[in-house]
Parts: structure tokens; sequence; C-alpha cells
């Protein structure tokens, strides 16, 4: 951790930021909503030719929206209302790690870091959806169509809003329509 901090204050003191300097807006209009993985931190913006200030990018595990009204839609809506995004795109990836959760697995490894187990019944009791929160997606390709549709149908959405699907190969890079 010392060592990203001492990085941080060279690329600060050496001026390396300025090359990053834009304004709020996204100046290809488009916001992206793609996985937490690690593998699409430098490889997706890169794949498609992004710089700084391109896109708004929105990350989660899975590129998945659980909830109508959870913090995924309400950053699509501060994108779509107050950043002039007219695109938006759900990125999915090969080899996802969201395939392989199961709420079994990840309340195992709750109990394990000692979260007890009548704080997940509680939890469970209390929010009819906290299995679902923890389960993973099937199928990637699958999972991104429904998104897509998800996002189209959804209220709060503008009906001009071009809304697509892609999966990007995690090892090329390569991105394949998914709609």
């Amino acid at each position: 951790m010392k060592d990203l901090l001492a990085y941080n204050e060279r690329f600060v003191a050496e001026e390396q930021y300025l090359p990053y300097q834009t304004d709020k807006l996204p100046d290809q209009k488009l916001a992206i909503l793609t996985c937490m993985d690690t593998r699409l931190t430098s490889l997706l913006p890169d794949a498609l030719g992004l710089k700084n200030g391109d896109a708004v990018i929105i990350k989660n595990a899975g590129a998945w929206v659980m909830h109508p009204f959870g913090s995924i839609i309400r950053s699509l809506l501060v994108a779509i209302y107050e950043q002039d995004v007219d695109t938006v795109w759900v990125i999915g990836h090969t080899d996802c790690g969201a395939q392989h959760l199961s709420a079994p697995n990840m309340i195992a490894k709750m109990q394990a870091r000692g979260i007890p187990a009548s704080t997940i019944e509680l939890l469970s009791t209390y929010d009819p959806d906290f299995d679902t929160m923890l389960h993973g997606i099937v199928d990637v390709g699958k999972s991104v169509q429904e998104t897509v549709k998800f996002l189209r149908e959804h209220p709060l959405f503008p009906p001009d809003i071009i809304i697509k699907g892609f999966i990007i190969d995690t090892s090329t890079g390569k991105l394949s329509p998914c709609d």
C-alpha cells in the first residue's frame, strides 16, 4: 500500500495528471455498464480506443442490474440527465467470475470471516432478495441481453437512448454484439 501512496506523490509532483485533464461530460456521450473484473481496468478502454473523458464507466460484479431504483440505475440516470449521455453499452466478458458465485458459498465465506449466522438470517428475512444478491449469473450472454432489455424498458429512461449489449473477450479484447 505504501508503494501506491509513494507513486501517487510522484505522480502529482511531476504533474503526470496533465494528459488526463478533461471536464465531467463524456466526449462520446457514452455510458458503459461493465463488470468489476480487474482484467477490464485497462483492457476495456484500450480495446475501444477510449481516452480519459470519453465515457462514463460504471462497474459492478457481472455488469448486472439487480434493482430498478438501485445505485446502478441512479448512476445511469445521472449520466443521461446530467452528463448528456445518449448511448448506454452493457459489456459482459468471457470467463466472468460472477458465473461461479453461489449464495451458500458466499454465506459460508461470510461466516468464516466472522459474520454471525444470526445476522445473515436476519438480513435474509428482512430482504427477500438477499440470496439473489449473492448468487451468480449462469450465462454471460443471456445476462447481458436481460440487462439490455431491463434498461430499455425502464420507465425513467427516455425512449431516444440507444442501449446495446456486448461481450468482450478478456484474452484478446474483441468485442462481440450480444443483443
